[in-house]
């Protein structure tokens, strides 16, 4: 009996796909997000995680090269600037999420596709068919690994290698065998663990730059001949043996070529964790709807599933503006306080507040198994509040702010490309910002006209 190899149909695709095989209305998603992600970049450029790795690289690599560093507005090789931009695109939690998988493909796959396309010479379109490309195949990826991968690993940093390895080498024109090479070598390379949530540490950053560079290093070493593991997703001592208990090979191949997973993908509305974000959603409902303040609420329960209470858990007392976005109770203190849980109101009150600490405490997680049931191919938000007049209100969000079925309009796009630029670069005028945030928005919907791209 012949064995499916599905890491094989998954490299052919990646390696084959072209810009004419894609649906239009997924190109535009595909610059959609990527705009989303240069603002994202940008936003997350002068923060302390992103500016030490930016620092310390400059004794490792070249100063000169033909690929952007948008974080600080040089060159260097593809290399780097992938590494360097995927550190900047994660670090303030307004990239995006695709729900069954549990990954934040941009921040993965558009660094090394800017850094590869800008190395090559290669147009817009060839950026776009490649994001497409690691977007195809890290979704995949991540939804074979399953629930109890994302127990433990932080699927953007493992999963996001091969994604980045499916965009490096399609811009590569790689064929078949050596994208499974490819996949081969970032596969042995995937890491990255939840721990470090628990001490408020850096490591989030270091996860998306090494796998974003780590994938485009493989893709690179299968162009040039060097060989991976051909299964390394299946094999026996493969990843999914490693890294996961409920693994599920038919995923790698659902749907290749019909089913555009990219059009799945979130953006975020909140600037913290994706898991808070159906509680959040939710609570602002009650609140509107009932014409509540904080005050006025003696408890809330917000009903979750299982890989909220993993993830957001571990943060009882953040101790940090970044660790206080994986702390539920904040991101609902802000929601009932200011109505907003945006970036400077999180940098402002997050730590700060004590009415907002005040809140986080009266806040409690509890599973609920329609909503685990659901996920995570829908990420649905239940809250229950009981006031200090002793009602018991509840609320219930379908589908987040975000998600494809409440997605955020091109409008609503563009005015979060300006405020995250903003926000990146505050000692800069509005004037120069608005006009940095226009130039990208101009030339992201232009990407299918250019023959090559320049950012900055």
């Amino acid at each position: 009996m012949t064995t499916l190899h599905y890491s094989r149909q998954l490299a052919d695709f990646a390696a084959n796909l072209r810009f004419e095989d894609i649906p239009s209305e997924v190109i535009e998603r595909t610059q959609a997000l990527f705009l989303d992600t240069l603002a994202s970049i940008l936003a997350g450029a002068s923060t302390r995680p992103v500016q030490t790795i930016e620092t310390v690289s400059k004794h490792m690599r070249p100063d000169h090269g033909p690929s952007e560093i948008l974080v600080s507005s040089t060159h260097s090789s593809p290399f780097f600037a992938a590494m360097i931009n995927a550190a900047a695109a994660h670090v303030v939690e307004q990239d995006d999420l695709h729900n069954s998988s549990v990954l934040h493909p941009a921040a993965v796959v558009f660094p090394p596709a800017l850094a590869v396309t800008q190395d090559l010479k290669k147009s817009g379109k060839d950026l776009l068919t490649a994001a497409v490309a690691g977007y195809e195949v890290g979704i995949r990826v991540g939804e074979f690994l399953g629930r109890s991968h994302y127990q433990i690993f932080h699927t953007t940093a493992t999963v996001g290698t091969l994604a980045a390895a499916a965009t490096a080498g399609n811009l590569l024109h790689l064929d078949g065998e050596q994208m499974l090479h490819a996949f081969g070598s970032a596969g042995t390379q995937a890491a990255g663990l939840w721990e470090f949530l628990r001490d408020a540490a850096d490591s989030k950053q270091l996860h998306t730059a090494h796998a974003a560079s780590s994938g485009l290093w493989s893709a690179y070493l299968a162009q040039a001949g060097f060989t991976g593991a051909t299964h390394i997703l299946e094999g026996k001592k493969g990843m999914a043996a490693g890294m996961s208990s409920d693994s599920d090979p038919t995923r790698l191949v659902d749907g290749l070529g019909t089913r555009w997973a990219l059009s799945e993908t979130s953006f975020k509305f909140h600037a913290s964790c994706r898991h808070t974000h159906p509680s959040a959603d939710a609570l602002q409902l009650l609140m509107t709807e009932h014409g509540l303040r904080a005050s006025d609420i003696a408890s809330v329960i917000t009903q979750v599933h299982q890989g909220a209470i993993d993830v957001l858990g571990a943060v009882t007392r953040p101790q940090t503006v970044h660790q206080s976005k994986f702390s539920m109770g904040t991101v609902l203190g802000l929601i009932a306080v200011f109505g907003k849980a945006d970036l400077t109101t999180f940098d402002e009150q997050a730590l700060q507040n004590p009415a907002v600490a005040d809140f986080r405490d009266r806040v409690q997680m509890m599973y609920d198994p329609e909503i685990d049931g659901a996920y995570p191919r829908k990420w649905i938000g239940k809250v229950s509040v009981t006031t200090h007049d002793g009602r018991t209100l509840h609320a219930r969000v379908d589908d987040p702010k975000g998600d494809p079925g409440n997605t955020l309009t091109r409008a609503e796009l563009e005015d979060k490309v300006h405020r995250l630029i903003q926000y990146g670069n505050p000692a800069s005028t509005t004037e120069a910002n608005t006009a940095l945030a226009n130039k990208l928005i101009d030339i992201v919907w232009r990407l299918p006209e250019l023959n090559q791209v320049q950012l900055l």
